[in-house]
C-alpha cells in the first residue's frame, strides 16, 4: 500500500516533538535549578527586628514597634535568575571574586560571623557608655581576616588569627598598631605576636608599601577583637547574620532597653551602619537594598550613615558615594513611604527619634 502524500510530514512532527521535547524540559530545569559557580545576584534581603536576638538584665523587649537590621540578600545564580534580575529591583549580578574575595565559602561566612561579633562588641560599648552603665572593654588584638599575597607574611598568618604584638608591643586599639607600624620604612623587618586557638605564635617579615595608602604595612585585612564585660548582662545571638553593618542598630536596641527611654515610640525603625567604639557611624555597602526593603517591612524611618564628600576622600577613592545620599535617591526614585535620615554619630539617631 503506498503513503498518501500528507503522511510522511505527520510522522517527521512526531518524531521531532519526542526529541525536543526532552531537550526543552532538560533546558528549563538547568535554567532554573543549575547554579553557577562564578556568578552570583545582590538583591534586598530582609529587616530582621532586633528585640529577637538581645537579652538586657535577662529579659527581652516587648514594646510596641521595632528597631531591625536590614541585611543585602546574596544567593547562586542560575540562568533564569540572571535573566530576571534586569527586570527586578536593585538586583545586581556580581562575581565570586567581587563578593569573597577569592576565599572559599567556609572562610568567607567565618569572616562575616567575625564582622559582626566586632560590631555587637562596639554596640554594646556604645550603648551603655550613653546609658551611663557600667561596662568595661577588653582588647584583645586584631583578627586577621585576609592577607594579600604580596605580603611576607602570606603563608604565615591565617584568617581567624589574632594579631596581640608588633615587635613586643601591645596596643588598645587597631589604630595603635597601624600608627606604629607606620612610624617605620618600606622595607624594614617587624615581628608579630598572635594567637590561634589557644596557641601563642611569632612570625617575621618585611614591610612593603600599600597600594592605596601607600605607607609601609604587612598587608592584611583586619577588625578589631574585643570583649566587653557589663555590670547589667546583655547578650546579642544573631544566628547566621554576618557583617559590621548592624552596629548602629544594635547600639539603639540595647541602648532602649537600658534606659527605658522608649524612642520607638511603637514606631518600626530601621537602618544600617557599622558603628566604631567612640559612636561614630560608618559607611556600608548596599544602601539603596537595605532602604527598599525596610519600606517594603513596613518601616517609616531609616538610618543611613552620612560622611560629607571631601576632596581628600574623593582623592583616596574617586568613586565614593555617600550612603545617605545613594538610599535617600533610591527612597526618591522607587516612591518609598519612608523618611531617610543622616547620621553621622549614635548620639544624632537618639536624638532625631527624641524630637521627632
Amino acid at each position: 500500500m503506498k503513503q498518501t502524500p500528507n503522511e510522511t510530514p505527520k510522522k517527521h512532527r512526531g518524531l521531532w516533538w519526542k526529541i525536543l521535547l526532552p531537550i526543552l524540559i532538560l533546558v528549563f530545569l538547568a535554567a532554573n535549578f543549575v547554579p553557577l559557580n562564578n556568578w552570583f545576584i545582590e538583591m534586598p534581603g530582609s529587616a530582621e527586628p532586633l528585640a529577637q536576638y538581645v537579652k538586657v538584665d535577662g529579659k527581652r523587649d516587648t514594646a510596641k514597634g521595632s528597631f531591625s537590621l536590614t541585611t543585602v540578600g546574596i544567593a547562586q545564580a542560575t540562568a533564569m535568575q540572571l535573566l530576571l534580575s534586569k527586570t527586578r529591583p536593585y538586583e545586581d549580578i556580581v562575581s565570586r571574586n567581587d563578593v569573597m574575595g577569592g576565599e572559599d565559602n567556609a572562610t568567607f561566612d567565618r569572616v562575616q560571623q567575625y564582622y559582626m561579633t566586632s560590631a555587637i562588641n562596639n554596640a554594646i560599648a556604645v550603648a551603655y557608655k550613653a546609658a551611663h552603665e557600667q561596662y568595661t572593654i577588653h582588647y584583645l588584638g586584631i583578627y586577621v581576616l585576609a592577607v594579600e599575597s604580596k605580603s611576607a607574611f602570606a603563608g604565615k598568618l591565617q584568617v581567624g588569627d589574632t594579631i596581640t604584638k608588633v615587635n613586643g608591643r601591645h596596643f588598645n586599639a587597631s589604630t595603635g598598631y597601624i600608627n606604629y607600624i607606620r612610624q617605620h620604612k618600606v622595607g624594614d623587618t617587624v615581628t608579630l605576636t598572635y594567637t590561634r586557638g589557644s596557641k601563642t605564635l611569632t612570625a617575621s617579615g618585611k614591610l612593603y608599601r600599600l597600594a592605596q595608602t601607600k605607607k609601609p604595612g604587612i598587608g592584611i585585612t583586619l577588625t578589631d577583637r574585643t570583649k566587653v564585660t557589663t555590670k547589667i548582662p546583655v547578650s546579642a545571638n544573631v544566628a547566621q547574620i554576618g557583617g559590621p553593618s548592624a552596629g548602629l542598630m544594635f547600639s539603639l536596641q540595647i541602648y532602649d532597653q537600658l534606659t527605658g527611654s522608649k524612642l520607638r515610640q511603637g514606631r518600626h525603625i530601621a537602618g544600617t551602619g557599622e558603628i566604631a567604639p567612640d559612636g561614630t557611624v560608618g559607611q556600608i555597602g548596599g544602601p539603596e537594598k537595605k532602604v527598599y526593603i525596610a519600606a517594603k517591612e513596613g518601616a517609616t524611618i531609616f538610618f543611613a550613615p552620612h560622611t560629607k564628600v571631601t576632596k581628600a576622600i574623593k582623592k583616596l577613592d574617586p568613586g565614593f558615594e555617600d550612603n545617605y545620599a545613594v538610599a535617600k535617591k533610591a527612597a526618591k526614585d522607587s516612591h518609598l513611604k519612608i523618611t531617610v535620615v543622616p547620621v553621622e554619630k549614635f548620639g544624632d539617631a537618639v536624638k532625631y527619634l527624641q524630637t521627632h
